[in-house]
């Protein structure tokens, strides 16, 4: 397979590498032979590096081509000895460490691996256990200020079904005397649990003992779709499904064995695995760690252009928040001459953010787009093209992007005119064959077996794609609906406002009233009034002028930094309802809680006489379980 560079600036430039077909560009049949082929071409380059605290004058765990490959057969051999085979699955609940790659392609090469959030709640953490069917877990073992662990040893016997659970133990990355410290105070491990590094040790790295003959439709993996709450949906992967997409990647970014890629997303997200994981991998090019919490670590930030200049990053992907996080980094006095670009593509970036971050850091930003369920990328800005600020790009190489006309019951009408906005929709080598569960197929596809994204978008006459909102998001006012980013963008505008986000406040007359909760930059000051008078000077659509405008600290966002739009619509609600309840607000406690997985189902009768509460939550909640208790 050549990994030779093709300079992709227009679509014909795409549809010109599409004239080989990929049965012709000699893939690897798994993720472990892709790997296999890097450790034999450049055994000794460096592959992964390591960063424990992302601190000045930290000195980094790396490992070459020939050592990783190594780690992740031993991987893959201790775990068929213990009962792993190709239909059989491993679940990990991670942080990002050097284990977890060996985990993930070590678990690929053994049978399936499924990658659990970290941040979710126990009760959680055993569904997609249960639901995948997991006979291994491998997690952290007891260390200070990590609560994996706790999580895990709260489920108790309902973990008794597993063959064995294995700990990844932090304190073998510290300093002997501070490692012995940390073992003694914490004592023996649980009877029955292993611990990874001595278990791998005793297996072979130069050879799989199970001799599996790999098949490219093979299940490598499961990732769930969804954030915080609910149970999330298990999306199968095949070695081709993600064999292609790096492919695919790898002639958008152009990595060589130059190349390091900063990976601060999180490994249990199918950016973090794929762009900055099997992409660099299939290219040579060496994989930066950045500290096991990734962009949550505060030395990350603040050390950022520092590590950039030292490690000589050439690529690093975010999302907005990291973005707008980063624009309060001073880059000047750091060389970034080494870096090439920056992507941004797991959330809508807004244009204004864009701009600022171009203009202060000096470091080109492409916007790019694509889902789980597409194994990572579908569209992408060209790095060596026309970039067209606010639009995802073109369609990447291999990968089906068209624009459908569906109707009210969700039936395919007819493919969108140039820039007319419809329902995204992908197909390919590259895309899942469905989730793992059958119920959650139904009406997935659309046009035969195209699937619908859930987002809404256009297509322009060259070929870009330019998202219009997810339609979930969107704001229906009085049958008008309004596109979220038109406000955000509106907002970002304001040299006070670091993050917007617009979501549709329940109104009894019109359904939805559009709201703006704005995080604001450090040490900038503004008030509401001034923000809301901003907005109506800087908003054309008149429906979309905000009603409310409420300044938060924090914006509530995802494991992968993506604001958390779900969260902001129930405080809004939460506002409403209290609003309406007036007087008696301070004599009544709501409690609300969600479950993206059911539909809404309240318990209104205690509070019909007060508010009509039914048709307040009828236009925005379907997706939630609501559950409100009044207490005196």
């Amino acid at each position: 397979m050549s990994t030779t560079a093709h300079t992709i600036r227009s679509l014909t430039d795409i549809e010109m590498i599409e004239q080989t077909p990929l049965t012709e560009r000699d893939l690897p049949s798994s993720t472990y032979e892709l790997i296999a082929r890097s450790a034999k071409r450049a055994p000794n380059n460096p592959a992964l590096t390591f960063l424990l605290q992302a601190s000045d004058d930290e000195q980094p765990l790396t490992l070459s081509y020939a050592e990783l490959f190594g780690k992740i057969t031993q991987t893959a051999n201790a775990f068929h000895r213990l009962g792993l085979s190709k239909d059989r699955v491993v679940s990990f609940l991670l942080p990002n460490l050097p284990h977890t790659h060996y985990t993930i392609w070590g678990g690929e090469a053994a049978g399936i691996v499924n990658a659990i959030n970290p941040l979710l709640d126990a009760e959680h953490i055993l569904e997609l256990i249960k639901a995948s069917k997991s006979e291994i877990l491998v997690t952290l073992a007891p260390f200070p200020g990590t609560q994996l662990w706790d999580k895990v040893a709260s489920l108790g016997d309902q973990l008794s079904h597993l063959k064995a659970i294995i700990v990844v133990d932090l304190a073998n990355f510290l300093p002997e005397p501070q490692q012995a410290a940390i073992k003694a105070a914490r004592g023996p491990l649980p009877e029955g649990v292993l611990e990874f590094d001595a278990l791998i040790a005793q297996c072979p790295a130069d050879h799989l003992e199970s001799q599996r003959v790999f098949h490219p439709d093979d299940i490598a993996s499961y990732f769930h779709t969804g954030g915080t709450t609910g149970t999330p949906k298990l999306a199968p992967h095949s070695h081709h499904n993600e064999i292609v997409m790096a492919y695919s990647m790898s002639l958008v970014t152009r990595f060589n064995e130059q190349d390091t890629a900063l990976c601060g997303l999180p490994l249990f997200h199918v950016n973090g695995v794929i762009v900055t994981g099997l992409t660099a991998f299939l290219t040579g090019s060496q994989v930066l760690l950045a500290t096991p919490q990734g962009y949550r670590t505060p030395a990350l930030i603040n050390n950022f252009w520092k590590i950039i200049e030292r490690h000589k990053v050439s690529f690093f992907s975010g999302v907005p928040p990291i973005y707008a996080a980063l624009l309060e980094v001073p880059s000047q006095g750091n060389d970034l001459s080494s870096l090439k670009y920056a992507l941004c593509g797991a959330a809508p970036m807004p244009v204004e953010l864009i701009r600022q971050f171009e203009q202060r850091s000096g470091v080109r930003l492409i916007e790019g787009y694509g889902l789980t369920e597409g194994t990572c990328g579908s569209c992408a800005n060209p790095a060596d093209g026309e970039m067209r600020p606010g639009s995802i790009g073109l369609r990447m190489p291999y990968c089906e992007v068209e624009i459908k006309i569906i109707d009210e019951d969700g039936q395919f009408l007819r493919n969108a005119d140039n820039n007319e906005v419809g329902q995204l929709c992908i197909r390919g080598p590259s895309v899942f064959k469905g989730y793992l569960k059958a119920e959650n197929n139904q009406g997935i596809w659309v046009d035969g077996d195209w699937f619908k994204t859930g987002d809404l978008g256009r297509q322009d006459a060259d070929g870009y794609f330019w998202l219009t909102g997810r339609s979930k998001d969107l704001i229906i006012r009085g049958g008008h609906n309004i596109d979220p980013q038109v406000i955000e963008e509106a907002m970002h505008k304001h040299p006070a406002v670091a993050m917007a986000a617009a979501v549709g406040k329940p109104d009894e007359r019109v359904g939805e009233l559009p709201a703006v909760y704005i995080q604001l930059k450090p040490e900038h000051s503004v008030t509401a009034e001034q923000l809301l008078q901003h907005a109506q000077q800087s908003i054309s659509e008149r429906a979309a002028i905000p009603r409310d405008i409420w300044l938060i600290e924090h914006m509530p966002v995802t494991a992968v930094g993506k604001i958390f739009k779900p969260e902001l619509r129930l405080d809004a609600m939460r506002r409403t309802l209290l609003e309406r309840l007036g007087d008696l607000a301070q004599s009544l406690l709501v409690e609300v809680r969600t479950d993206a997985q059911y539909g809404m189902h309240a318990d209104i009768q205690a509070i019909q006489p007060i508010v009509n509460w039914q048709t307040l939550a009828q236009q925005r909640l379907t997706l939630f379980k609501l559950s409100y208790t009044l207490l005196s």
